[in-house]
């Protein structure tokens, strides 16, 4: 089921020339060697569970989506173009949000009627935007520049919240389960989540959580509770538009999504566990390269 095979046929090859070995000294025959491993597809397999395991695992960590450690992964470890990475991507985030939004419903961390005008204006966006989708499929530089903006500034934010007391809503307000604000503001915000999946195929928790708890004041628990209920609904839809234009191997993204629904369950297990803003610090740096890594590959 090599999907790098399959899916990147007619981009160029994605192995370096043979001859690069000869008096390149041991780092390229490295490279060489690590590359002929990853046609195999058990390794292949193996390394889109365990992404998806680490990416359902940071989203119960931090309160983000999976997409800034699923994107790398399809792009640069999988080797598919943008346009079928960002397909799997958003099916898996998908069923990670899915998970994680009932969970909180359940527990009572949300009331879904307060972010209704957010869900349908995100909706109406993501379905207009995944329309979009194909013309910047054929631009696959386009796409993974506007991919590195925004993980850049979740990056951003995660090098910021790593500071203690730098930023407010760090200090825990009076928890309820409502989001409460003004329905122009709501609608701006469902927009903006919204056209990012369908433009993108990636998720929008690094936006939609701060919008919440910056813009709205929503307490940091219901912040993140409303995130992945609203970013649910858009990546459904985005993923059903992306399967239906063909964008989505279902071998790269069913073991993704099996990962990232294991993954964010032990996140969620493990929460308390570990000095958040310690993570955010340290995935923070990491996430800063990733981003500067899908920018740089938009001008090539």
């Amino acid at each position: 089921m090599n999907a790098r095979r399959n899916l990147a046929a007619g981009h160029g090859t994605l192995d370096p020339p043979r001859d690069l070995m000869t008096g390149c000294g041991r780092h390229f025959k490295w490279i060489l060697a690590s590359q002929d491993l990853m046609e195999s597809p058990v390794v292949e397999l193996a390394l889109l569970i365990v992404g998806g395991l680490a990416a359902g695992a940071l989203g119960g960590l931090l309160g983000i989506g999976g997409g800034i450690i699923l994107m790398p992964i399809l792009r640069f470890a999988i080797g598919l173009p943008a346009p079928q990475a960002a397909g799997a991507c958003i099916v898996a985030v998908f069923f990670t949000t899915l998970g994680g939004g009932y969970r909180h419903y359940r527990l009572g961390h949300i009331v879904v009627r307060s972010v209704m005008p957010v869900m349908l204006a995100g909706l109406v966006a993501c379905a207009g935007c995944s329309l979009l989708f194909p013309l910047l499929a054929r631009r696959g530089g386009w796409l993974d520049l506007g991919i590195g903006l925004v993980f850049l500034s979740i990056s951003v934010r995660m090098l910021v919240e790593s500071i203690p007391g730098l930023v407010s809503w760090s200090r825990e307000a009076p928890q309820h389960a409502r989001v409460e604000g003004g329905l122009p503001q709501k609608l701006s915000i469902g927009a903006v989540s919204g056209a990012l999946p369908g433009l993108l195929g990636i998720g929008t928790g690094g936006i939609l959580v701060p919008a919440f708890a910056f813009l709205l004041k929503t307490p940091i628990k219901t912040a993140m509770a409303a995130s992945l209920v609203c970013f649910c609904c858009n990546a459904g839809v985005s993923a059903a538009f992306k399967y239906t234009q063909g964008y989505v191997d279902l071998h790269v993204a069913l073991p993704l999504s099996l990962g990232t629904l294991v993954g964010a369950n032990l996140g969620a297990i493990i929460n308390r566990r570990f000095p958040s803003p310690a993570l955010k610090l340290l995935f923070g740096f990491v996430f800063v390269c990733v981003s500067l890594r899908f920018i740089l590959s938009s001008v090539k």
